[in-house]
């Protein structure tokens, strides 16, 4: 009881820095993966295996940025969810369903990387945009169903510092222990199990480019430098997340001190928040990377850009976009055979 006198809650911080996170993240990362999602739908026509994952990965992304506005309210609010409840359970789901999608859709790609460069004859079968298809359907109704558990719940909670009357949406504290168990599933199957894969595949990459005699130098610390740029914003972004949720789903369930949960809770609301930065991460170091996606996207901007012109110009306007496609076809084959895009 006396735990819950001594409760206060100060939601200055919430109020100011996650609308500004998310307002950030959400201006950059819907033009961004609009640009991606036609860059790998483009590549997948084209009969790119690697392209399919990156068009799911781009989805994801996108489909959070579109709902970051409710999040902003909510924060805005001082973590008090004003809208209906079941708008709270799409939101809850439609967010986790891009934190562990995109992890899996990251280790596609690294292990797809992976079987090209390291193995580029032995894997040739499972490297086809059938497979790539298959495996992303795969991932998302995995993905779909595990984060069901969402929608068939109440996820609307009155917060347990009696100094507020604010509700919280589907985050809560403390954990209850069903909810605790979850969260190890999830750090284990959605983070640990992604990030071993990622690490795995890209120190033999690296190591399969430092040993080839063919790969210049230059290129070489290029590879080295995308690397450790794409290792690197994965662990940013999900790594602070996960390690406040493990401590969280270990000491909620034995934990009654308000105080003590109520300063984990914002840690872990903060760290949440940044996991939203890989929304823009992503398209910039899998899609801006590569020649060939900044050829798509060139000649995008050209038509676009041609067709705006006087109706007399038009015909050249269209053999000129015409012939940029077919001339894309060769820069596709040449990239397809360079380090470049991993």
């Amino acid at each position: 009881m006396n735990n819950t006198v001594k409760c206060h809650d100060d939601h200055t911080l919430d109020k100011y820095l996650f609308p500004f996170v998310y307002g950030t993240v959400m201006v950059i990362s819907i033009p961004i993966n609009c640009i991606s999602l036609y860059v790998s739908c483009i590549q997948v026509r084209k009969k790119n295996e690697l392209a399919v994952y990156l068009f799911s990965l781009s989805l994801a992304d996108l489909l959070y940025s579109v709902i970051l506005p409710l999040w902003i309210d909510y924060a805005w609010n001082g973590d008090n969810w004003t809208l209906s409840a079941r708008l709270c359970q799409f939101s809850a789901f439609l967010t986790y369903m891009n934190f562990y999608t995109s992890t899996a859709f990251l280790a596609c790609i690294s292990l797809d990387r992976y079987l090209a460069l390291v193995h580029p004859l032995k894997f040739q079968h499972l490297r086809t945009r059938r497979i790539s298809l298959i495996v992303s359907i795969i991932v998302w109704l995995l993905e779909g169903t595990f984060n069901s558990v969402i929608l068939m719940n109440k996820e609307v909670f009155n917060d347990p510092c009696n100094s507020t009357n604010h509700i919280l949406c589907y985050d809560k504290y403390p954990l209850e222990w069903w909810q605790a168990q979850l969260n190890l599933f999830r750090i284990c199957s959605g983070y640990l199990l992604p990030l071993a894969i990622i690490l795995f595949c890209y120190h033999k990459i690296y190591q399969a480019v430092r040993c080839n005699q063919a790969t210049v130098n230059e290129e070489k610390k290029k590879i080295r430098k995308l690397i450790l740029n794409i290792t690197v914003s994965f662990i940013i972004c999900f790594t602070p997340y996960h390690v406040v949720l493990l401590i969280r789903s270990i000491k909620e369930p034995q934990t009654s001190n308000l105080q003590l949960l109520q300063s984990m809770y914002k840690i872990y609301r903060i760290t949440q928040a940044f996991t939203s930065l890989n929304c823009i991460a992503d398209p910039i170091l899998y899609c801006f990377v590569s020649e060939t996606a900044r050829t798509d996207i060139l000649n995008l901007l050209r038509c676009c850009l041609y067709l705006q012109k006087p109706e007399g110009n038009q015909p050249e306007e269209h053999a000129l976009c015409s012939s940029v496609t077919k001339s894309n076809a060769l820069v596709t084959y040449r990239s397809s055979c360079e380090t470049e895009t991993l």
